[in-house]
């Protein structure tokens, strides 16, 4: 029962966390590029979590490591790239919506790859989801001609590479702690991502102005609380939880972010959040089924 009511914590907590993450991207991107806002991102958070999970690190084996290094990039890397180019292009509040899409990804490949139970009925939950799918991103793109929905592809690739993580996580390295894990990650990231932010010319170009170092803050708050806490507490609910269930935070996330969104003067209509609707109601479906293994 305590397992059961730690999960649940875990998970409206990140909810708030990870909903609020994509206003704060939108914010930290009036005064720096994409690539600088995953590199800052990174770096601040690794700088953190190696400060408070550096003795961690000697409970990772040999035998853990390609699998730290699999996570690292799958969960980390590549994702806070791809978000931070999507959420430039598209709005905030739909980026938070195809994040949804990141369930569907842990089921199928589950499935394919992790040997994971499957019935056929989660093929209802799942067409309806990518039914929503669909008319969310046709819909934004035809409300907001001046934003280009190509940019909603790098959200699924990130919702792919978040499938992949918490599958490895939950068969791999579900004998580690989640700060072991986590701290694993970004002892094997934060040079790259300095290395990265150099090539972007932060160091030699920037300049301190009121927007710019409000961008700073930005990401700053972005990295502690969206990338270092609130990993070691997702990492927490996959060693507790199904890689389903834990998945299914996107359940609430853009809940909050179409809350932040539309506080920011985003727009949104009835078609696309009935879009959303649906894609929930098929992460909820594909959900359902597995109850009694959460």
């Amino acid at each position: 029962m305590a397992n059961q009511n730690e999960k649940w914590f875990y998970l409206i907590l990140l909810s708030l966390v990870w909903g609020s993450s994509f206003i704060l991207m939108k914010k930290a991107l009036i005064g720096l590029s994409p690539i600088q806002v995953g590199a800052f991102r990174m770096l601040i958070a690794g700088s953190f979590l190696l400060a408070i999970g550096f003795k961690s690190l000697k409970k990772i084996q040999k035998k853990h490591y390609k699998y730290i290094l699999y996570t690292a990039l799958l969960g980390t890397f590549f994702p806070v790239f791809l978000f931070a180019y999507a959420v430039n292009g598209i709005d905030s509040s739909i980026a938070s919506i195809l994040n949804s899409l990141t369930p569907f990804n842990t089921f199928i490949i589950g499935v394919l790859a992790f040997s994971l139970a499957f019935k056929k009925e989660q093929l209802i939950g799942i067409t309806i989801g990518l039914a929503g799918t669909i008319i969310l991103i046709l819909k934004g793109a035809d409300l907001n001609p001046d934003q280009n929905y190509w940019f909603s592809l790098l959200v699924v690739v990130a919702s792919i590479g978040y499938a992949l993580n918490v599958n490895i996580v939950k068969k791999h390295l579900s004998d580690l702690s989640a700060l072991s894990i986590v701290a694993g990650n970004f002892l094997l990231l934060i040079i790259p991502a300095f290395i990265v932010l150099i090539f972007t010319g932060f160091f030699s170009d920037f300049k301190y102005t009121t927007t710019n170092l409000e961008s700073l803050g930005y990401v700053t708050v972005l990295a502690i609380f969206g990338t270092g806490i609130a990993k070691v507490f997702y990492n927490k609910m996959v060693h507790l939880a199904t890689p389903v269930f834990a998945s299914s935070v996107t359940y609430l996330i853009p809940i909050v972010a179409v809350f932040w969104g539309v506080l920011d003067g985003e727009k949104l209509s009835i078609i696309q959040l009935l879009a959303a609707v649906l894609i929930l109601l098929g992460v909820y479906l594909l959900n359902r089924n597995k109850k009694s293994q959460t």
